[in-house]
Parts: C-alpha cells; sequence; structure tokens
C-alpha cells in the first residue's frame, strides 16, 4: 500500500508538470514552464527514492524551481533582443524615402499627400496637387516631404 501512495505522489508530480507546460502555452509569458521543470524533478525524484517525506518534496520542488529560473534568466539575458528592423511595426517610418504625389496643395507647409491607397497628412514646403514629393519623416501619422 504504502508503494501505491508513494506512486501515485510521483504521478501527481508529473501530472503537475504536464499541466504546467499546457498552461505556459495557453496563456502569455514565459514562467510556468520553470515550475513544471521543478515538478518533473520532484515527480522524478518520488518516483525513485519511495518515502520522500511531502515536506521535502516541497523543498525539492522549490530548489529545483529556482535553479531552473537561474538558468532560464542567464539563458533569456544572453539573448540579443535588439529588432532586426526598428521600424517593423512603425508604418509611418516604413514610408521614409518612399516617393508619393501630393493630393491636397501643400499650402503654408500642410497638406495631404497619397500613399498607396489612402491620404496622409503632409508638412513640408508648398507645393501643387499632384507635384511629385519624397517622404524624409514621420511625427507621428503627419509625413515630413520635400520636393523632389
Amino acid at each position: 500500500m504504502l508503494f501505491g501512495v508513494v506512486w501515485s505522489l510521483g504521478a501527481l508530480w508529473l501530472a503537475a508538470a504536464l499541466a504546467l507546460v499546457i498552461a505556459e502555452m495557453l496563456v502569455p509569458g514565459f514562467f510556468l514552464v520553470f515550475l513544471g521543470a521543478g515538478a518533473v524533478g520532484t515527480g522524478l525524484l518520488v518516483l525513485i527514492v519511495p518515502g520522500v517525506p511531502i515536506v521535502l518534496q516541497a523543498l525539492v520542488f522549490a530548489g529545483l524551481t529556482a535553479g531552473a529560473v537561474a538558468i532560464g534568466w542567464r539563458w533569456y539575458r544572453g539573448l540579443d533582443t535588439t529588432r532586426a528592423d526598428p521600424a517593423l511595426n512603425d508604418r509611418a517610418a516604413r514610408l521614409i524615402g518612399r516617393r508619393v504625389l501630393v493630393c491636397e496643395a501643400i499650402v503654408d507647409g500642410e497638406g495631404r499627400v497619397t500613399v498607396g491607397d489612402g491620404a496622409w497628412t503632409a508638412i513640408g514646403p508648398d507645393a501643387a496637387v499632384g507635384a511629385s514629393v519624397r517622404i524624409v519623416g514621420a511625427d507621428g501619422s503627419v509625413l515630413r516631404v520635400e520636393l523632389g
């Protein structure tokens, strides 16, 4: 009977590990996998060494989880997290350098230009409708243009 209790405790730890790893895939973030690693280690210990007291199991779980977090933190810290394309999610910045046509005359430094199938507010030197301008910068959703 004692072996059945030990087996069920080990199986319980492994089931908890599986549940934590599945939960990691379903929720945002990256932390539950470390708890799952601690649960796997504790479950294997309980299966291999019968009769481990529950307090010792909790301490082993805490230690293995802390170790997994430390290893994961060191690994993550070593990753290069800079983006290859800083303008990836900045639509206005991605337009810099493109030539576009003025759709509303730029008068007193403000008008509109056609970009694709839409029109954007533009600031720059005065230009007539149909003039070709080059996008040289962006301030939020306002494009800075110059003639040429």
